[in-house]
């Protein structure tokens, strides 16, 4: 969408109109041009007026855009902050609903600025590692006072314009509406029409007195601020450049600010997260007008950790729950440990006993399916175990309504094959929860063959409203999250051989920034796990190599936290892990009976064997169309298994490494004997992108 152009009397009104939030993409860019230059050309316009149709003004650059050619089109944000800035007639910025990023900073370039009650500024940049990029605190320091112009830049949060009008000395915002915003913009720039010489905020005296002592004190500030951020350290190097320098001069090193946070990696991945998450909730191949069914009551089958916290996922967002099971004893348990969770959160000030209560009014437990017929969906909770699947699908098939949407919690079985054991298989889809479900943010949605639309839809809307973060998959052995942390589980253990201790390689991950390394992780979720698919491996893919220190762990009966011990001690039930002194036996004694020579393995070889694994997995589910966009995997990474957020995700990670150093490190790996030569074959997909000088985003 453009800019559109209308002649109210003398004054020329620009809409930008990009739906939903007027996105200053390329086509509303060079729309926005073209109308200030036809009202510089018409003798009869006297002043213009800018305004955002819909329910904002702007609220910055357009994110469908991003990382394309559009993006880069001209004329860029800062052109155009240029060309309002230069106009030779009054331009007036008629503000309302959002007014963000770039969006404000087209704002501080007009002449005036005139705001519906309730607008919101805001310059969001910070939140992706960035400042902003067209001169906005060289004006914010002109039209506000600099402590002002430092919560804006650092914080990312919106202000109201009504707070920022009841400033004293501020020129930011000129009058707040009354009425009909764009009749009040239009008579304003009547009144403003013969004003000169024009007020640029550039050419306006700096609102700050003792700029030195102010600065000092801001950096200290900044500095000892929680979670303080390099972009938020050089946004105290722009005010600065603005509070001390002439605007030309400011201007220039606002830019050098901008154009130095940019080129840092972080800061890649900051906007590479941002796109995934705008862009995971697009559903590939189904019509954006696909209508949800009705879901206002759940059942959950199954009342073990999944069960339990499944079932408080729903009670957190508002939604009732009927919760079954075979026996009584298991009811009672599951209802037992709810309580208690709740519990703790009311004793420790987290939930008033008030909420806790409301939410235990909306779980119901039974043991008859009958009770749940009526229910809009049902989630199978229960072991990943095919046999008790069927028997718990064929009973919902039976009792449930037509309509219903019958779910699966597997995290590894076909959904095909589960769906195969009812009359409806469209009704079938896979809801990966992750432990703790109540949480944990990720969800995977998993789409059999025959999964309807409007039941991916529903599935996505469910996730929706308990806050997770969902993924489409489609079906395969593990979806996305558990196919490929096979493979670096695999890697961890192969270092193990070769001379690694379970501390090295999980001191080196959580180094690189993993919330915890392999070995914590697989102690956490249970060794047993692992184990189960091993063993179904030897049967289905018998060629495939794993290390044997894994069974030997499970034949020894540590099989994680749950039962004092895995690949660490716990001996106080705690969480911190300790060194096992017989875990470091059974280890060496297995290379000695392996015949294999321990040798010295760097923190970088252990990172790049155990992310590239994630990598090259991840390119064979792409090729695939188990993934349907690399973003979805590293959505996958961040949301599920702790990969560092400041890495963007194992793809995002790969793209910055470079794809060609990323094959020539598999091309090394595959050279070990000790290893897997054959998984370690690039996946078609990486050696096609490195090949035609691409990346995964």
């Amino acid at each position: 969408m453009s800019a559109s152009y209308e002649l109210r009397g003398p004054v020329a009104v620009i809409t930008l109109n990009n739906p939903p939030v007027n996105g200053l993409g390329a086509e509303t860019r060079q729309g926005l041009s073209r109308g200030l230059a036809r009202a510089q050309a018409d003798a009869n316009v006297k002043a213009v007026v800018l305004v955002g149709a819909g329910k904002g003004f702007s609220s910055g650059l357009d994110v469908k855009e991003y990382g394309t050619p559009l993006a880069q089109a001209e004329p860029g944000p800062g052109a155009l902050v240029s060309q309002l800035e230069a106009s030779a007639k009054p331009v007036v910025a008629a503000l309302h609903g959002p007014c963000l990023g770039s969006g404000l900073e087209l704002a501080l370039a007009c002449h005036y600025r005139v705001a519906a009650p309730g607008t919101t500024l805001g310059l969001p940049e910070i939140k992706l590692g960035l400042t902003p990029a067209s001169g906005s605190a060289t004006r914010l320091v002109r039209l506000l006072d600099a402590q002002s112009a430092l919560n804006l830049l650092v914080s990312g949060d919106a202000l109201q314009a009504e707070a920022l009008a009841g400033l004293a000395g501020q020129r930011l915002v000129d009058r707040i509406a009354e009425g009909d915003l764009l009749e009040a913009a239009v008579a304003f720039a009547g009144e403003v029409a013969g004003t000169r010489p024009l007020p640029r905020a550039r050419d306006l005296p700096v609102l700050q007195h003792d700029a030195a002592a102010w600065l000092h004190e801001a950096r200290s500030t900044v500095a000892a601020m929680p979670k303080v951020t390099p972009a938020m350290l050089r946004a105290v190097d722009a005010l600065e450049s603005a509070l001390t320098t002439d605007a030309d001069a400011a201007l220039q090193g606002e830019q050098a600010v901008f154009e130095a946070l940019a080129a840092v990696p972080e800061t890649r991945a900051a906007r590479h997260v941002q796109l995934a998450e705008r862009a995971v909730a697009r559903l590939l191949g189904v019509p954006e007008d696909t209508p949800a069914r009705p879901l206002a009551k759940v059942a959950v089958i199954g009342t073990g950790t999944m069960g339990s916290g499944i079932a408080m996922a729903f009670m957190n967002a508002g939604i009732p729950v009927v919760l079954l099971a075979r026996r009584q004893v298991s009811l009672d348990r599951c209802v037992a440990e709810i309580r208690k969770t709740y519990e703790d959160q009311v004793e420790k000030g987290q939930m008033k006993a008030s909420r806790y209560e409301q939410r235990m009014a909306q779980l119901v437990t039974t043991m008859d399916y009958a009770d749940i017929a009526d229910a809009d969906i049902a989630i199978e909770a229960v072991s990943e175990d095919m046999a008790l699947k069927r028997e718990v699908f064929e009973k919902l098939d039976a009792v449930m309504k037509p309509g219903a949407i019958l779910a699966s919690n597997t995290s590894m079985l076909d959904l095909n094959q589960i769906a195969a054991f009812t009359k409806r298989p469209q009704d079938v889809i896979g809801l990966h929860f992750f432990s703790p479900a109540h949480l944990m943010r990720l969800l995977e949605v998993v789409r059999g063959a025959q999964t309807a639309d409007d039941v991916l839809a529903s599935a996505m809307q469910v996730g929706r409203k308990l806050r997770k973060t969902c993924v489409v998959a489609a079906v395969c052995d593990g979806f996305i999250g558990n196919r490929m942390i096979e493979q670096y589980s695999r890697q961890a253990c192969f270092l193990l051989d070769e001379g690694c201790t379970p501390e090295q390689v999980d001191a080196a991950m959580e180094k690189f920034g993993f919330a915890m390394g392999p070995f914590r992780m697989n102690d956490l979720a249970g060794n047993d796990v692992g184990w189960y698919v091993r063993k179904r491996r030897a049967v289905e893919r018998p060629g495939m190599r794993y290390s044997r220190t894994a069974d030997l762990l499970c034949e020894m009966g540590r099989f994680g936290h749950k039962t004092g011990g895995g690949w660490y001690a716990y001996p106080t039930g705690g969480y911190e892990p300790v060194t096992s002194p017989v875990v470091q036996q059974m280890i060496v004694q297995h290379r000695e009976a392996s015949g294999i020579a321990p040798r010295e393995i760097g923190d970088e070889e252990i990172v790049q064997r155990l992310v590239y694994a994630l990598v090259n997995e991840a390119a064979q589910l792409l090729d695939e169309g188990v993934a349907s966009r690399a973003s979805d995997v590293d959505l996958v990474y961040l949301a599920g298994y702790g990969f560092p957020v400041h890495s963007g995700g194992p793809l995002c990670h790969a793209d910055m490494v470079g794809l060609p150093k990323v094959i020539a490190a598999m091309q090394r790996f595959a050279t070990n004997p000790l290893d897997d030569a054959a998984f370690w074959q690039p996946a078609p997909l990486l050696v096609r992108l490195a090949a035609e000088g691409r990346s995964f985003s």
